[in-house]
């Protein structure tokens, strides 16, 4: 990776809630481990209940978070595809909790723009940066625990919403 490069993509994870308080020489580390992807509209990224080991930054674009109704149904009629129900821009992230956890994905991510452009992180690699260097490590996984808080509680709002404002027959 070139110099040019590295100082984009400082300055691409500068602007994101997870990386925006690492020093410049932590930025910079995080930086030489990126990965760069680029989709298409419509393209997608990962599919729901498929494996994963990257968390992604978009760089430019947008990116749609989708749920497969059809996963919670329980009386296992059609329900039509995907929902949105993100929708993602240049400076968020997406797909850390395959960082904590390992598991499944728990939607899919398909870019929603002409030119959706990607920084990619894979797991392994952001783990070996974070044990080798334990402030970063600290640094990093402490917003992410903030950003899944956050996405938790706006999560259990929509429930909550879902419930309370449903019709009654």
């Amino acid at each position: 990776m070139n110099e040019k490069q590295t100082h984009e993509y400082k300055s691409i994870l500068r602007r994101t809630d997870m990386f925006y308080d690492l020093s410049d020489a932590q930025l910079e580390m995080v930086a030489s481990i990126c990965d760069e992807a680029t989709y298409k509209v419509g393209q997608v990224i990962f599919e729901e209940n498929s494996a994963g080991d990257e968390l992604y930054v978009i760089a430019a674009g947008e990116v749609e978070i989708q749920l497969d109704p059809g996963t919670i149904r329980l009386d296992g009629r059609p329900t039509g595809g995907q929902v949105t129900i993100a929708t993602l821009r240049s400076g968020q992230t997406f797909g850390e909790i395959v960082l904590v956890d390992e598991g499944l994905r728990t939607a899919s991510a398909r870019a929603a723009s002409r030119q959706t452009r990607l920084l990619v992180l894979k797991r392994d690699r952001l783990l070996n940066l974070c044990n080798n260097y334990p402030e970063l490590g600290y640094r990093l996984m402490r917003n992410i625990a903030a950003d899944l808080a956050f996405k938790i509680r706006s999560t259990d709002l929509m429930v909550r919403e879902q419930l309370l404002w449903r019709p009654r027959p």
